[in-house]
């Protein structure tokens, strides 16, 4: 089992090194620290320097690394400064499955990328959205419908016309998809810097809610942890 984990609630309640420990003591194999509170939600930027402290607050078990790579040299670079094992990708992936190739390439010391034309690009989406009629078991309605987020984290950059972006953003099934990206310019190439950075939106700091008390004490009592216990069951199915 491993466990992740934010710096904390916000600023003024910063839990991240008694987390680390309590599930190290625990026996988790490995924990990673995303390097915002639950109140800069993706906001701002991460605290790399954080997670360079709970690497040395954890030298018996494995640390990883999460927050603000987009690229492989990002992950170079939170390697280099914070010392942690590993690193773990979220945003950076969307709409560019490709990157943890290019991850593996950096950390193999290899300086290859890979920048894909539009052509590419389009059939790693079709790709994508094949996959998830497979995931919703032949249902194109609902997969096309979850494939639309997808459309501008994969063009991001790209010289794709409005038109075909705004019938993408409704298209009903797999047949559709693929004559609507069978109309953009295939052999268009990779941007450059315009397809890096930032992926999905960073939002504004949002205010955590908690359950009544909860801070109060560093122990549960029974009522939160009937809470708790509840909680899992609906999530889990028991």
């Amino acid at each position: 089992m491993t466990v992740k984990m934010r710096r904390g609630i916000d600023e003024d309640h910063l839990t991240f090194l008694d987390a680390g420990r309590t599930a190290r003591d625990l026996g988790v194999a490995a924990v990673a620290l995303h390097g915002r509170t639950t109140r800069q939600f993706y906001s701002g930027t991460a605290v790399w320097e954080d997670i360079a402290r709970l690497r040395e607050a954890l030298p018996d078990i494995p640390v990883l690394g999460n927050g603000d790579i987009w690229s492989a040299e990002d992950a170079i670079a939170m390697v280099e400064q914070t010392g942690v094992d590993g690193v773990v990708i979220g945003r950076g992936c969307q709409g560019r499955p490709w990157l943890f190739g290019d991850l593996q390439a950096a950390f193999e010391g290899r300086p290859d990328r890979f920048h894909p034309s539009l052509g590419m690009v389009a059939d790693t989406l079709y790709r994508h959205a094949e996959l998830l009629v497979d995931t919703f078991e032949g249902d194109e309605l609902k997969a096309l419908r979850d494939i639309r987020k997808h459309v501008a984290w994969y063009f991001k950059g790209y010289a794709v016309g409005s038109e075909i972006r705004t019938a993408l953003s409704t298209v009903p099934d797999l047949a559709t998809l693929r004559e609507l990206l069978d109309g953009v310019d295939r052999d268009a190439p990779y941007p450059g810097e315009a397809a890096e950075g930032p992926r999905g939106r960073a939002g504004a700091p949002k205010r955590p809610h908690l359950p009544d008390g909860w801070l109060d004490s560093r122990e549960l009592n029974a009522e939160q942890k009937a809470m708790i216990a509840a909680a899992e069951l609906d999530v889990s199915g028991g």
